[in-house]
């Protein structure tokens, strides 16, 4: 993603005080972005990719790699977190899909949520829980999730997940960020 947003920011002749303001990030934030040092969540990538007026997964995949069909091998997923990263791991699948309204990632929430901040962006998302337990969490309930359970729900209500199991959960998660919305950002997104 590091030289995506880069790439992308050039060719639509942004600086990056531009693209950081229309994200509703800082501009050192996005230069750490742009350089590697620091990863985005998911509602920061969604607010990059909206600023930026593409579908959340061009910020994952080239756009000669695009397809109209797509599969990912279990073994071909891309990591787009850093194994040290203590909080969620996500792993991309069907980065080279063309012209989709959701992107899909395997999600490996952290045993404790508790210094995650709640995120919430414009759009709708799917957890569907393939191995181990997890809990999503709103500010005021939480959900508990098995193996096979699933839950659908609007992404500008405040959320996050964390695992229940011994082992980190394995939770597809997919997200549909609502492009027909406002073009500003979120008030609520980090």
């Amino acid at each position: 993603m590091i030289n995506r947003v880069r790439q992308l920011r050039k060719e639509r002749l942004m600086t990056l005080e531009v693209l950081a303001e229309r994200a509703g990030v800082t501009k050192s934030y996005l230069s750490k972005v742009e350089r590697g040092q620091s990863t985005p969540s998911i509602a920061i990538s969604a607010a990059l990719a909206r600023a930026l007026d593409v579908p959340l997964d061009t910020l994952f995949a080239d756009a000669e790699e695009l397809t109209d069909v797509t599969v990912t091998r279990a073994h071909e997923r891309r990591p787009l977190t850093p194994d040290q990263e203590a909080g969620s791991h996500y792993e991309g699948i069907a980065l080279q899909a063309s012209n989709k309204r959701m992107t899909p990632f395997m999600l490996r929430p952290p045993h404790d949520a508790g210094p995650v901040p709640f995120r919430d962006h414009p759009g709708e998302e799917f957890l569907f829980v393939h191995e181990g337990r997890a809990e999503l969490l709103f500010p005021s309930r939480s959900i508990e999730l098995g193996p096979g359970d699933s839950v659908y729900f609007r992404a500008t209500a405040p959320h996050k997940v964390r695992s229940l199991s011994a082992e980190r959960a394995a939770v597809l998660l997919l997200v549909c960020d609502d492009r027909s919305g406002p073009e500003t950002p979120h008030p609520h997104l980090p």
